[in-house]
């Protein structure tokens, strides 16, 4: 009888665990960052021209977008 009020007990907590786990995955995924919301350090060349940018390829290390959506960005 001690025995199966013990188990109760303990699958009871496992499953409110579950559910914690579950509900605050679904927060994160619901409310959180996502890739598509974030802006990429560097750019393909085509992105930068259909974004309404020229290529500035005077730039020491890596080309930069210059003007439009991605003004900025380096272009690889």
């Amino acid at each position: 009888m001690r025995i199966r009020r013990i188990l109760a007990a303990v699958f009871a907590t496992a499953a409110l665990a579950g559910l914690g786990l579950t509900g605050a995955a679904t927060a994160t995924a619901a409310g959180g960052v996502t890739s598509a919301s974030v802006t990429p350090a560097s750019v393909t060349p085509g992105e930068c021209t259909d974004g309404g940018g020229m290529i500035d390829r005077s730039t020491p290390v890596l080309p930069t977008c210059r003007g439009g959506k991605y003004d900025g960005r380096t272009v690889d």
